[in-house]
C-alpha cells in the first residue's frame, strides 16, 4: 500500500519493493526496499520522466528533504524523481548491530553482508524500475558512492538508463583498495595543511586535545572510548564545504575549567560523539573497504597497513616534537570496533569481510569503452574523499563522458551548491555548453 502526503510545493510518496537477497537466486531469501517518490506539486497529475538518486556512502539512506531543497527542486522541474534508500541503510531492511544477529554469528553475517556492494544495488534498481516506469529507462544521479554505483549500471544494465549523472564519484575500474589510500593520505595532510593556514591557532589546541587524551582515558557519554586516534579521524569534517569552519569551530571550545583541572567539555564531547558515532550509518564501516575490492586480494584492514607508510600521521611522534598533529580522513581502522558501541558486537564479523578473497569484479571496463548513454560529472579539484586522478583516468575509459572539473566546491557539492551542479551536468549531456 502506498501512502502519499505533502511537503512544500512537492507531493511525495512512500514506495516499498520486494527484491531478492541474491539475484543470482530469484526464488530464494527476499529483501525489502523502501523509496521515497517527490514530484512538483503543480506537476503532479503530469506524466513525467524519472530520476532515482543514489546516495553517498556507503551505509547512509536517501537524503530526508524538506520541499525542494538543494538539487532537488532543480530535478523537479523536469522530473518525477525517487529517493533511493539503498539495501541496508534508512527503511530498506536495515543491517546494524540490532539485526544482524538475526543472520547467525559473525561468519553468517559477513556472507550476508557480501551482498551489499555496488553490483547488488544496481540490480535492486533494475528489479524495480519496471514497477515504477513501466519498463522506460531513467536518469540515475549518483553522489560520491552513488557514482560508483551509477559506473556499476553502465558497466552492467546500462539499457536502463537513459541518462547517467555522477557528482564527485568517478572510481577507479582497477585499484585495489591499497592503492586508494596510499594517494588518499597525502590528499588528507594537504587539507590538514590548508586548515592550519586557514586556522593557525588549531594547531595548538589539536596538540593540546591530543596530549589529553594520551593522558586520559576519557570515554564519551554513548559509551564511545575517545582515543588520540578517534579524535584524528574527525579530519573527515575536511572534505566537505564548510568542514573547515566546523572543525575550527569545534575546536575553540574543547576545554574548560573544573575543580579537577582542565578538562573536555560536555559541548564538545556532546558534538564529538555525534561526528564519530557509526549507530546511524554502520555499513560505512562494515562495507567501506569491501567497495574498493574486486580480485583475489583481501583488503585487509587496507587503511590501518597503508597508514603505516605515512609516520606524519603519527600522534605520539607529531608530540614528541614540534611537528602539527595531523588529521585523518576518509580511513576504516580495526581500532573503530573497539571504540564505538555501535561497532563492538560486529568486530568478528568485520574482520571476516577484510580477509575474503572472493569478491567479484564491480566493472565492465570493455563495456565501458563501448557506452552509449550519455553521461556527465562533476570532478571536484583535489577532491579528499576520492582522488581526482583515478576519476579522469576513468572517465577518459567511460566512452563519451563529459567531464566538469572544478575547484569551486569540495566533495559535498552537489549538497553545497545543489541546483547549479544539477543544471551544469544536464547542460554537459544535451551538448548545450
Amino acid at each position: 500500500m502506498t501512502v502519499s502526503y505533502r511537503q512544500p510545493g512537492v507531493v511525495l510518496t512512500d514506495r516499498r519493493f520486494t527484491v531478492p537477497l541474491d539475484h543470482d537466486d530469484p526464488a530464494g531469501e527476499t529483501i525489502e526496499l523502501y523509496a521515497r517518490e517527490v514530484v512538483a506539486r503543480e506537476k503532479a497529475g503530469r506524466d513525467l520522466p524519472w530520476l532515482v538518486y543514489l546516495q553517498g556512502g556507503p551505509g547512509f539512506g536517501a537524503n530526508r528533504f524538506i520541499g525542494k531543497q538543494a538539487w532537488l527542486g532543480r530535478a523537479l522541474e523536469e522530473y518525477r524523481v525517487l529517493l533511493l534508500d539503498q539495501r541496508g541503510t534508512g527503511h530498506s531492511t536495515p543491517a546494524n548491530r540490532q539485526t544482524l544477529p538475526l543472520r547467525g554469528g559473525p561468519a553468517e553475517q559477513a556472507d550476508y553482508l557480501t551482498r551489499f556492494r555496488a553490483d547488488s544495488i544496481v540490480r535492486d534498481c533494475e528489479a524495480i524500475r519496471p514497477e515504477v516506469t513501466g519498463g522506460a529507462p531513467w536518469t540515475v544521479l549518483g553522489q560520491s558512492f552513488g557514482g560508483f554505483c551509477t559506473v556499476a549500471y553502465l558497466s552492467t544494465a546500462p539499457e536502463g538508463l537513459d541518462t547517467a549523472l555522477v557528482t564527485g564519484g568517478l572510481p577507479s575500474l582497477d585499484a585495489h583498495a591499497d592503492d586508494v589510500y596510499r594517494a588518499a593520505y597525502p590528499r588528507v595532510e594537504r587539507k590538514v595543511t590548508a586548515h592550519y593556514a586557514r586556522y593557525p591557532q588549531d594547531a595548538e589546541r589539536a596538540r593540546r586535545i591530543a596530549d589529553h587524551l594520551l593522558t586520559h582515558d576519557v570515554v564519551l557519554p554513548n559509551g564511545y572510548r575517545l582515543t588520540v586516534e578517534a579524535f584524528q579521524s574527525l579530519g573527515i569534517l575536511l572534505g566537505s564545504g564548510d568542514g573547515s569552519h566546523r572543525l575550527h569551530h569545534l575546536l575553540e571550545d574543547a576545554f574548560v575549567r573544573t575543580p579537577a583541572g582542565p578538562a573536555l567539555s560536555d559541548a564538545f564531547q556532546e558534538q564529538v560523539q555525534g561526528l564519530l558515532s557509526y549507530a546511524g550509518h554502520p555499513l560505512y564501516a562494515l562495507v567501506h573497504e569491501a567497495i574498493y575490492a574486486q580480485d583475489s586480494r583481501p583488503t585487509a584492514w587496507s587503511a590501518e597497513r597503508v597508514r603505516a607508510e605515512f609516520p606524519q600521521f603519527d600522534a605520539a611522534k607529531a608530540l614528541a616534537g614540534d611537528e602539527p598533529l595531523l588529521f585523518t580522513g576518509e580511513t576504516i581502522h580495526p581500532w573503530m570496533f573497539d571504540c564505538d558501541p555501535a561497532l563492538r558486537p560486529l568486530r568478528e564479523t568485520a574482520e571476516l569481510l577484510a580477509a575474503r578473497t572472493d569478491w567479484t569484479p564491480l566493472y565492465d571496463p570493455a563495456r565501458l569503452a563501448a557506452n552509449e548513454v550519455p553521461v556527465a560529472a562533476a570532478v571536484y579539484h583535489d577532491d579528499m574523499y576520492v582522488h581526482t586522478a583515478h576519476s579522469l583516468e576513468t572517465a577518459r575509459a567511460i566512452r563519451g563522458l563529459r567531464t566538469w572539473v572544478t575547484d569551486e566546491f569540495e566533495h559535498d557539492g552537489v549538497r553545497a551548491g545543489g541546483p547549479r551542479v544539477l543544471d551544469r551536468l544536464l547542460a554537459l549531456v544535451r551538448d548545450e555548453v
